[in-house]
């Protein structure tokens, strides 16, 4: 046999895989070319169809619509109806009788607050909020709601004693914040117990803590005597001084001087957490069953040293001359 009569034919089987290999390498040079679906050039193809013109066409021309016809429309929140006198806002509750009854009329000026306020306005609560927190004599704003007015309700800081200070008196609350002297007059100051024996000076003006945890103790005890302070004919606090900026109320121990010149070692301060401290209630008990038992702590030959710090007794010594003098120079 020959040479080409010996070449086998290629098969069936043989031919269409051959045409398969060449479709699938033509497909791959098919998808390299065909441009990405988020190239710049299919964007371009897509974002200037007809409809996609007319739907742009039509959403910016009836923005630019709305814009003008807002323009022109009246503002609502200028309208009189919607409008609020400033200083008619509503204040829930009542302030005490110690907060000055000018307190909005303070809070207008010190934030510079327009004559009237729209209830339109989306800032308006935020905006009064603000202005209030920032007043001394208010504690914490609680809310504020629009109704047909502006309610605003707060809590108030409550004076707890005076502290004697370069010969004046400066009010504090229970957390020894200092509140507006000028708001207090002499008359008032006398109706509050007072805190002797303070050597710092205040962190900041009316608003701000004193900055003195020995100011914070004593406040903190002037507000539990508070109901019992004329009873048990007691003037004042006596602070004691601070051994270091890390002393704690832990550390101090304050003491009350009564009309008649006695010291009553009253102990720490109520929120103190040393262990072994008798509750307020129970040093308060044993005060009004000493001064029941000898009509008064400075009888019968005082004045007198009294400790009410032990769990039972209480222990009592005269004040030397010396002692009471400085007492009674101090009142």
């Amino acid at each position: 046999m020959s040479r080409k009569a010996s070449k086998k034919k290629p098969t069936k089987k043989q031919v269409p895989a051959k045409k398969q290999i060449e479709e699938i390498e033509e497909e791959e040079e098919a998808l390299e070319e065909e441009p990405s679906a988020l190239s710049p050039a299919r964007l371009i193809r897509l974002l200037f169809r007809p409809k996609v013109l007319l739907i742009l066409a039509v959403g910016i021309s009836g923005w630019f619509g709305f814009q003008k016809l807002k323009n022109q429309l009246p503002d609502l929140a200028q309208e009189e109806q919607y409008q609020v006198e400033t200083r008619q806002l509503s204040l829930i509750p009542a302030p005490p009788h110690y907060v000055p009854i000018d307190l909005v009329d303070q809070v207008i000026k010190r934030n510079q607050l327009p004559e009237k306020v729209s209830l339109l306005d989306r800032d308006l609560v935020i905006k009064i909020a603000e202005a209030f927190q920032k007043h001394p004599w208010v504690q914490k704003v609680v809310s504020v709601r629009k109704t047909s007015t502006v309610e605003v309700e707060l809590q108030f800081r409550k004076p707890a004693a005076m502290v004697e200070f370069k010969q004046r008196l400066l009010p504090v609350d229970n957390a020894g914040v200092l509140l507006p002297p000028e708001d207090f007059s002499v008359s008032d100051a006398r109706r509050y117990p007072v805190i002797t024996g303070v050597e710092s000076v205040p962190a900041g003006p009316p608003g701000n803590a004193w900055g003195d945890v020995t100011v914070t103790g004593a406040a903190q005890l002037a507000e539990a005597l508070g109901p019992h302070w004329k009873e048990l004919e007691i003037v004042s606090i006596e602070a004691p001084p601070r051994m270091s900026e890390a002393s704690s109320l832990d550390d101090l121990i304050y003491r009350l001087i009564t009309a008649g010149g006695s010291e009553i070692v009253w102990g720490r301060s109520p929120k103190s957490q040393r262990r072994g401290e008798l509750r307020v209630d129970q040093k308060i008990g044993k005060l009004e069953k000493y001064y029941r038992d000898y009509g008064g702590f400075d009888r019968p030959h005082g004045p007198y040293e009294i400790d009410i710090r032990h769990w039972q007794e209480i222990s009592r010594r005269p004040l030397r001359q010396q002692s009471q003098q400085r007492t009674l120079m101090r009142r």
